[in-house]
C-alpha cells in the first residue's frame, strides 16, 4: 500500500466554491461560521455545549435505542448511544441517500471521514466525547437516484414504482436484484461475504431504512458509528417549533434568498428556496406544502388546511411534516449535539447558503468539512502510469490535453508553435507601429491580418498534432485505455463505482486500509495504490 496526496485544485474536479472555502478566501468567509481546524472546533464545542440541553439528549438517546431494536450493536456503538446523554458528548455527522448497496464508492469515504474526524477531535479534546453519526436520508423521495449501483461497469437496478419516502419502501422484489448481482460475483470467499451482506440486508428486512441500517452497521459498527433515521416521531416533535415558524413566517425563504443575493456575486448557487420548504408526508406520497389565497394546500392532492388546522396538524401529526433540502440541515442540528457536517462539494455548497437562516432561528451553524476523496490505483495500473511517464497530477488532465502533452513529449518533430506565434505577434507589433506613423486607418487591417495569421498557425498546429497522434496510435490507445480504467466516463471513479468492486478483490482489508489512510483535516485528495 502506498499513499500520496494532491491538492484538491490539481484534480480539476472541484468547484471554485470549494477551492475558495478550503483556501479561506475573504469572499466566502461571510457564509460559514467556524473553519474546520482545531481553533474552529474549540469554539464550536463551547457554543454547542451552551445550546444543547439534557432533555434533547435524552430524547435523542431513546429514539436511537428504539431505532436499533432487533439489530446487532457493537459495544462501541452501544457505548456511543449512552454517551449522547452526557453534556460533554458531541457528534460529527454525515448524511447520505439510501442508495442500493451503498451506491457510489464515496459513501465509504464519507463515513470513514466522519469516523476518523471523531477520533481525531476526541484526542485533541480529551475531556469531550465525539460520536460519529450517519444521518440516513429516509424521507427522500427521489427513488430514481438510489435504485441502482454499478458493478464491474454493469448497472444493477431495482425497478419499482415509488412516490413516498424511500425509507418506508418495502424491500419486496429485491430477491430478483440479488439473483442478478450474485450471478456476477463468483464463489470466492469475498464473493460469499458480499452475497451474505446483500441478502441479509435486503431480504431479511422489511423496508429500505432498516436494510440500509443493517448494511451500514455491518460495515462500520466496529468503529462505533451511530446511524440515525430522521423519520422519527420523537425527533419530529423537537422540530415542531421550526415547522410552525416555517408555515407562518416563511423564515427560510426570506433569509436564504437574501444570502443568495450576496453569494451569487462570486459563486454558483446550489439550491433555491421555495416559499415553504416543507413536504407533507403520507404513506405513499411526499408532496410540497403550498400557501395560496390564505389556504395551505398539499400539491397534487385535494388536501387543504386553514392556518389553525395546519398548526394543529403539526402538533397532532408531526411525522407528516418533512423538511426539504433547505430545512433538513436545520433539523439535524436541532436534534443532534453536532459540531461538524461532512459532505461532498455540492452539499457543502448548499450549506453555505444557510448560515443566516440558522442565526435567525438561533441554532448554532456547524463547521463544514469537505469529505475525503480517493483515487484508487492498482499496482499494475501504477506500473503502467510509470511506464507512460504519467504523474498522478497529469492523470486528472482532460483526455485530449493529456494525449497532446504525452504525444508532444514523445516526438522528435517540433509541434510546439508557441515560439512561432510569439515571433509572428512581434512582427505584427512592429507593423502596427509603422501603420500608426503612416496611416492610422491601416491599424485595423493589420489587427485583422494578425488574427487571421495566428488562427492559421493554430489550425495548422492542431492538424499536425492530429497526424502525430495517428502516427503514435499505440501510445494514444494505451493512455486512453488506462485513463478510462481509472476515471470511468472521464469522472472521478468514486462517483461511478461501488465498493463491491474492490471488496471482491481485497475483502475486509480494503475497508481497514481506507480507515487507516483517510485524514479528514488534511484537506487533500488521496491517491491510494493497492
Amino acid at each position: 500500500m502506498k499513499v500520496a496526496q494532491l491538492p484538491f485544485e490539481k484534480t480539476g474536479f472541484f468547484s471554485k466554491t470549494m477551492l475558495d472555502y478550503l483556501a479561506k478566501k475573504e469572499s466566502i468567509k461571510p457564509f460559514y461560521h467556524n473553519y474546520p481546524d482545531l481553533v474552529g472546533f474549540r469554539n464550536q464545542l463551547e457554543e454547542k455545549e451552551k445550546s444543547f440541553n439534557l432533555e434533547s439528549r435524552n430524547v435523542l438517546s431513546k429514539s436511537l435505542e428504539k431505532q436499533y431494536q432487533g439489530f446487532d450493536l457493537s459495544e462501541a456503538t452501544q457505548n456511543n448511544i449512552k454517551l449522547l446523554k452526557q453534556k460533554n458528548t458531541f457528534t460529527v455527522t454525515t448524511g447520505h441517500q439510501l442508495n442500493l448497496f451503498t451506491g457510489p464508492l464515496y459513501f465509504l469515504y464519507k463515513i470513514f471521514s466522519t469516523i476518523n474526524l471523531a477520533e481525531e477531535i476526541s484526542k485533541k479534546f480529551p475531556t469531550k466525547n465525539i460520536v460519529p453519526v450517519y444521518w440516513m436520508a429516509t424521507e427522500d423521495h427521489d427513488f430514481e437516484e438510489i435504485n441502482y449501483f454499478n458493478f464491474q461497469e454493469k448497472k444493477v437496478q431495482w425497478n419499482l414504482e415509488s412516490g413516498g419516502a424511500v425509507g418506508r419502501l418495502s424491500t419486496e422484489g429485491l430477491s430478483d436484484v440479488f439473483e442478478e448481482f450474485s450471478s456476477h460475483l463468483g464463489s470466492t470467499k469475498n464473493a460469499k461475504e458480499l452475497k451474505k451482506l446483500f441478502s441479509e440486508g435486503y431480504l431479511k428486512h422489511k423496508n429500505l431504512a432498516d436494510a440500509t441500517r443493517f448494511i451500514a452497521n455491518e460495515l462500520f459498527k466496529d468503529y462505533g458509528l451511530v446511524i440515525l433515521d430522521g423519520d422519527d416521531l420523537a425527533l419530529k416533535k423537537m422540530l415542531s417549533p421550526i415547522v410552525k415558524d416555517e408555515l407562518e413566517n416563511e423564515t427560510s425563504f426570506h433569509t436564504v434568498s437574501e444570502t443568495i443575493l450576496a453569494l451569487e456575486k462570486n459563486y454558483k448557487v446550489q439550491v433555491n428556496p421555495r416559499a415553504i420548504n416543507l413536504f407533507y408526508l403520507s404513506e405513499n406520497s411526499r408532496e410540497r406544502i403550498l400557501f395560496e389565497n390564505g389556504i395551505y394546500k398539499i400539491n397534487n392532492t385535494n388536501i387543504t388546511f386553514s392556518k389553525e388546522e395546519i398548526l394543529r396538524e403539526v402538533d397532532e401529526n408531526p411525522l407528516a411534516f418533512s423538511p426539504n433540502v433547505i430545512v433538513r440541515p436545520l433539523y439535524q442540528e436541532v436534534v443532534l449535539p453536532n459540531l461538524c457536517y461532512i459532505g461532498g462539494g455540492g452539499e457543502i455548497a448548499y450549506w453555505l447558503e444557510l448560515k443566516s437562516y440558522f442565526e435567525k432561528v438561533a441554532v448554532p451553524f456547524p463547521i463544514l468539512l469537505l469529505r475525503n476523496s480517493v483515487q484508487i490505483v492498482s499496482e499494475k495500473q501504477q506500473k503502467k502510469l510509470t511506464s507512460l511517464k504519467i504523474s498522478h497530477q497529469e492523470l486528472f488532465l482532460k483526455q485530449q490535453d493529456l494525449l497532446s502533452k504525452k504525444v508532444l513529449e514523445n516526438t522528435d518533430i517540433d509541434l510546439d508553435f508557441n515560439l512561432k506565434i510569439e515571433s509572428l505577434q512581434k512582427q505584427f507589433t512592429e507593423l502596427k507601429e509603422v501603420a500608426k506613423k503612416t496611416d492610422i486607418s491601416f491599424v485595423g487591417a493589420v489587427n485583422a491580418q494578425e488574427k487571421k495569421q495566428i488562427k492559421g498557425l493554430e489550425n495548422l498546429q492542431r492538424r499536425l498534432l492530429r497526424a502525430e497522434k495517428r502516427r503514435q496510435k499505440e501510445l494514444v490507445d494505451r493512455i486512453t485505455d488506462l485513463q478510462r480504467q481509472l476515471l470511468p466516463n472521464q469522472s472521478l471513479e468514486e462517483r461511478q463505482r461501488n465498493f463491491s468492486d474492490y471488496y471482491l478483490a481485497y475483502g475486509t482489508p480494503f475497508l481497514v486500509t481506507l480507515k487507516k489512510v483517510l485524514k479528514p483535516l488534511a484537506h487533500q485528495f488521496t491517491i491510494l495504490e493497492l
